[in-house]
């Protein structure tokens, strides 16, 4: 039995946003050597993102800390997410769009790099946090979808280096997200391994 229009609708869906990573594959390069640099310098990477996008920031994290392919190194990363009293604390007292900036401020040195997941590209606490990042002299990089216009929202424009789904469905973006950081830890590893940098 051929497949029904609803199933060839929801696979059509996702071809063109995942097409667009594979086209967007020299900027996405570019943050990879870049990331590189940072860590083969002594940076660490502070990941960060809302609701679904936490466990993102989470889960590329722990893909840098401890890589599941033998032979890879690990890498300094921590998701700002994790503790739950820094982000409430700090968030009770400050506001919720203070979570991630107040800790790049205390964490992070200008040799770092931090990484905002944002699907929608305009969550105000990833933006403080990817501005202030930007200030102390990180290295930035962004993970938003389309925004409905396909720009990736004020998050991308804050970052050094985007990457932007092109879909505003969030189940979309988010499993283009998971392909994206993937690709990320895997040539960053990549140039590391080459003595060029």
């Amino acid at each position: 039995m051929p497949p029904t229009p609803d199933v060839r609708e929801i696979f059509a869906r996702r071809a063109a946003p995942a097409a667009g990573l594979a086209e967007a594959s020299e900027p996405i390069a570019r943050a990879c050597r870049a990331m590189a640099v940072r860590f083969r310098r002594g940076g660490r990477l502070f990941t960060f993102g809302n609701g679904g996008a936490a466990t993102d920031a989470q889960h590329i994290a722990v893909e840098f800390v401890h890589p599941v392919i033998v032979g890879k190194r690990a890498l300094p990363a921590l998701s700002l997410t994790g503790d739950v009293a820094t982000v409430t604390g700090v968030g009770a007292t400050t506001g919720f769009d203070e979570v991630f900036a107040h800790q790049l401020r205390y964490f992070a040195d200008a040799g770092d790099i931090a990484l905002g997941v944002s699907p929608g590209g305009r969550c105000p606490n990833v933006l403080r946090g990817l501005r202030e990042a930007r200030a102390l002299g990180l290295l930035t990089i962004a993970l938003t979808g389309g925004g409905g216009d396909g720009s990736g929202g004020e998050v991308a424009a804050a970052a050094d280096h985007a990457v932007v789904v092109a879909s505003s469905d969030p189940r979309v973006v988010k499993e283009v997200h998971v392909t994206s950081y993937h690709v990320l830890w895997e040539l960053t590893h990549v140039f590391l391994e080459r003595g060029d940098l």
